[in-house]
């Protein structure tokens, strides 16, 4: 397979895991699988919380893929599924853990409207403190501010937390 193809397996992966992490947030972190993600909607104590552990769940399928494309004889392409979800992850970590919610120590500030917006849509995912009534799932994308705040406003079913320093 031609590095111009396997470069696009992993374009398009890595756009495709904000759909599939959109779901997995919405369906399940904020469904059945919210005894994990529900330590993410409290105050942390400590450098790790119960939600850590969905990145290394999600870190096996990426796993898996590379190992089968590289010595499971499946193919480059396989790998390269493997790599964009890799690549997500990274992303994610970057985005949410380090710069959102300053897991690591940094001196960032969002300046482009883009980058503005997702990290105030993140931070209005985290103003209700249930699993329901939330808003803004994806973590690359972000419907614009002011959809969001209409939506919380017409809210009943997720309890609003008071307004604190930084999550």
């Amino acid at each position: 397979m031609e590095g111009f193809a396997l470069v696009g397996i992993f374009l398009v992966t890595v756009l495709g895991m904000e759909l599939f992490a959109y779901a997995m947030h919405r369906w399940v972190m904020h469904g059945p699988g919210w005894f994990l993600h529900a330590s993410h909607h409290r105050e942390r104590h400590g450098p790790f919380e119960w939600n850590d552990l969905y990145a290394v769940i999600f870190a096996v399928p990426s796993i898996t893929l590379l190992w089968l494309g590289e010595r499971g004889g499946w193919g480059p392409q396989t790998s390269a599924v493997g790599a964009g979800i890799a690549a997500y992850g990274a992303i994610y970590f970057g985005f949410h853990d380090w710069i959102v919610h300053r897991r690591l120590p940094h001196r960032i500030v969002p300046r482009s409207a883009y980058f503005k917006r997702i990290v105030q849509a993140h931070r209005l995912h985290h103003v209700v403190e249930s699993k329901h009534g939330t808003v803004s799932f994806g973590f690359l994308w972000a419907p614009p501010v002011e959809q969001l705040h209409a939506q919380l406003r017409q809210s009943e079913a997720g309890r609003l937390r008071r307004p604190a320093g930084r999550d």
